[in-house]
């Protein structure tokens, strides 16, 4: 897994959210955007996480932030876990893993004792120019909004 670091440019990526819209990297020239990667919708980890960045989302939206979050979970899935939640940001479905395997999430993972690969929960903060400006991997999912707007 070659996990991109603070100060690389990010990749310019493609793919459909919950409602088959395309979003890229170009889509957010201007704004800084939050990346981030979740394993699974609808799992209570995922749901803590993404619930935190909505209830929060006003303070991104003053600070000029955009969110994204993705999984590789269906166009489907995504739609519902967005709705039931009603999150204000787009949630893509990544189904061929082009974007994580772009930005280096998907790996080895271990859970109750079992490894097996999947998506590493990760953030990335990208600028107004396209640079990552900062990684996070150790994800607090109850409190993630206060580790990006820090």
């Amino acid at each position: 897994m070659a996990l991109l670091n603070i100060g690389d440019k990010a990749p310019n990526f493609s793919a459909k959210d919950q409602d088959g819209k395309t979003h890229t990297l170009s889509n957010y020239k201007g704004k800084k955007l939050v990346v981030f990667f979740y394993p699974k919708a609808n799992t209570p980890g995922c749901t803590a996480e993404a619930c935190d960045l909505r209830d929060n989302f006003e303070r991104f939206q003053a600070n000029n932030y955009a969110l994204l979050g993705v999984s590789a979970d269906s166009e489907k899935a995504q739609f519902k876990f967005k709705e039931k939640y009603d999150f204000p940001f787009p949630l893509l479905a990544d189904e061929d893993k082009s974007v994580i395997e772009a930005f280096g999430v998907w790996g080895p993972k271990k859970f109750m004792g079992k490894e097996y690969d999947g998506i590493n929960r990760t953030t990335f903060v990208i600028d107004e120019n396209g640079i990552i400006a900062d990684v996070i991997s150790d994800v607090k999912t109850k409190v993630h909004a206060s580790q990006i707007l820090k």
